[in-house]
């Protein structure tokens, strides 16, 4: 089968055995995946060492075949990948023993996939294929950030530094699903625009004097995951008592922090990853309660990968990135 792999320094497409479901688990055909920032780290952190990985955590396809054992999925259900690994209840911190699919084990650029059957769920009869491939990772982490640790709620103001990402759009459309206010920022004029269009309440360019322009907004919530160019200046704008939650670090990891300011404001800072499978299903719920779509903001062949990559890098994109594997 052909398989997108990152292989002794080297991306590439290549042709892998294709792999046989054991009791227990499922064979997935997959039709398409989603391409994350994880996926372009991985080559750095595996270094030229190491042997053939199959690249990508998201994914959706058709069961091909099921394993002894296995009697909630059977052959032709369409269903999509849960990339959180051995995780399945809800607590304050990931289990021992979690991972995300795609390091160390085979990931989804690839034309056929085997999992526990405990990792994969019926996909949202709403959703196209495009759609539900790009939809686990991004929106698990951002449901969670939002609503597990950012306790999200009805009347509340989110404030959400960086609007382009997968992340960004499902936090503003889950956020606006449950009736908050929703603030934004972008450089780029074409982002605020389109988060404007997607339900955001506010657009302000990065740039901008954010105390300025918020002077008249109280912020209960800032989800972060710029890291250093953004953390202060969205403290800044957060109410005393607000809380912030941060998922990620697209900038510097270290930041500088003045610790009085903090405590004298009793701020809350949480960090956030991922989630377990008990969040993925309150947020396949949620999405099917308001009819929610993921943002696609291109397509690529598994031929062109590398192409998706590139692009992804360059951090243009509104949305997810989709893979087509198989039509």
């Amino acid at each position: 089968m052909k398989a997108f792999v990152h292989e002794f320094g080297e991306t590439k497409l290549k042709d892998m055995a294709v792999p046989f479901a054991d009791h227990g688990q499922v064979t997935v055909s997959i039709r398409t995946a989603g391409l994350n920032r994880r996926d372009i780290s991985i080559p750095k952190r595996r270094g030229n060492d190491a042997a053939a990985l199959i690249l990508g955590s998201d994914g959706a396809g058709i069961i091909e075949s099921v394993g002894e054992g296995v009697t909630d999925f059977s052959i032709g259900d369409e269903v999509i990948i849960n990339p959180s690994l051995q995780w399945y209840d809800n607590s304050d911190a990931p289990p021992k023993g979690f991972d995300i699919l795609g390091m160390p084990d085979n990931g989804t650029f690839t034309e056929k996939i085997v999992l526990p059957a405990e990792q994969v769920e019926a996909k949202p009869e709403h959703l196209t294929w495009e759609e539900a491939g790009v939809l686990a990772l991004p929106a698990l982490t951002g449901y969670r950030a939002l609503f597990t640790k950012g306790g999200l709620k009805e009347g509340d103001t989110l404030f959400i530094p960086g609007a382009g990402s997968g992340v960004a759009t499902y936090l503003i459309q889950f956020a606006k699903n449950v009736g908050a206010k929703v603030i934004v920022t972008s450089r780029s004029a074409d982002k605020r625009q389109q988060a404007k269009e997607l339900g955001a309440d506010i657009v302000l360019d990065t740039n901008s004097d954010w105390n300025e322009e918020l002077q008249d907004e109280t912020i209960d919530l800032v989800v972060e995951s710029v890291g250093r160019a953004t953390f202060n200046r969205s403290l800044e704008v957060l109410k005393k008592g607000g809380r912030i939650v941060v998922f990620g670090a697209t900038t510097e990891d270290t930041i500088d922090l003045d610790l009085r300011k903090f405590f004298y404001g009793q701020y809350q800072l949480f960090g956030s990853t991922m989630g377990s499978r008990q969040e993925l299903r309150a947020m396949l719920k949620h999405i099917e309660n308001f009819n929610t779509h993921p943002v696609v903001a291109r397509t690529f062949s598994l031929d062109n990968a590398h192409d998706a990559m590139s692009y992804l890098e360059q951090g243009k994109q509104f949305g997810n990135v989709a893979i087509v594997v198989s039509e």
